[in-house]
């Protein structure tokens, strides 16, 4: 079967299935909370979809498991990196942020979460593996699925235009108010804010395709970035005053007494 084929079948499942574990972990692991991920308003990741196929290209190598395993971590980690400078270096966004992880690079990849693509890259090659080879057997006795593809490509390439000219907007704007815009984070802001105010909330078109909505949101976001900059400024000082002087002065004291 042609390679092309192949390889845009694994980016359908990867893309699609990756957005449908990172909505879980959202939900279940990192805020609780119905986000729609990523950078498209559709149902799809591409990083993932890459990722698929990245695996999928490595499990051909006749090589030890575990070193197979780490060459598929780090491979996707690097695309990851690449994936979050391109963002930000050309858009001015960052779509995620793991500056608060230790060892982090750029706030873009860190031990973390190159470990959780390990154990991904682990579970394919172990356990996914064989299902993605009966599925490939399965799509070449039905090569009309291939329109499916097509048609998913299609939509893919009129999603990027669409959420592109929402960046360009977004970029605009946290520019002329020196603002660093996080995309996570903003979607999350939108979130509360239609919560707190019980306003109707759009889970695909979360960021409004209009300037002057995304001037009110991206003006909400603000808010919160400076009253959470406050918030961690007051803990730092309510820490200094609690730890950190007593100790000086007990240090100080103890000094004095010899």
């Amino acid at each position: 079967m042609n390679v092309f084929l192949i390889l845009a079948f694994l980016f359908f499942i990867g893309s699609v299935g990756g957005w449908i574990l990172e909505l879980f972990y959202r939900r279940i692991i990192s805020n609780g909370k119905w986000i729609n991920p990523g950078f498209l308003v559709g149902p799809y990741l591409p990083l993932y979809g890459f990722g698929l196929c990245v695996f999928y290209l490595l499990s051909q190598i006749q090589i030890n498991g575990i070193l197979l395993v780490i060459i598929m971590m780090l491979s996707v980690t690097a695309i990851e990196y690449i994936a979050g400078l391109i963002f930000i270096k050309g858009m001015g966004v960052k779509l995620w942020d793991y500056s608060n992880e230790w060892g982090n690079i750029d706030g873009l990849i860190c031990p973390l979460y190159m470990l959780l693509w390990g154990v991904l890259g682990a579970i394919y090659y172990y356990l996914v593996n064989p299902y993605i080879v009966d599925s490939l057997h399965w799509l070449e006795d039905n090569l009309a699925f291939s329109f499916v593809i097509g048609f998913f490509f299609g939509i893919i390439v009129i999603d990027t235009v669409y959420s592109t000219q929402l960046i360009v907007k977004i970029r605009k704007f946290a520019k002329e108010k020196d603002l660093i815009v996080k995309y996570e984070e903003l979607k999350t802001s939108i979130f509360d804010q239609a919560t707190k105010t019980k306003q109707k909330y759009s889970f695909i078109f979360t960021i409004k395709n209009n300037m002057k909505e995304i001037e009110e949101q991206l003006k909400e976001y603000k808010k919160t970035q400076i009253k959470r900059t406050k918030n961690l400024k007051r803990s730092v000082n309510l820490f200094i005053r609690e730890k950190v002087k007593p100790k000086a002065k007990k240090k100080e004291k103890t000094v004095k007494e010899q």
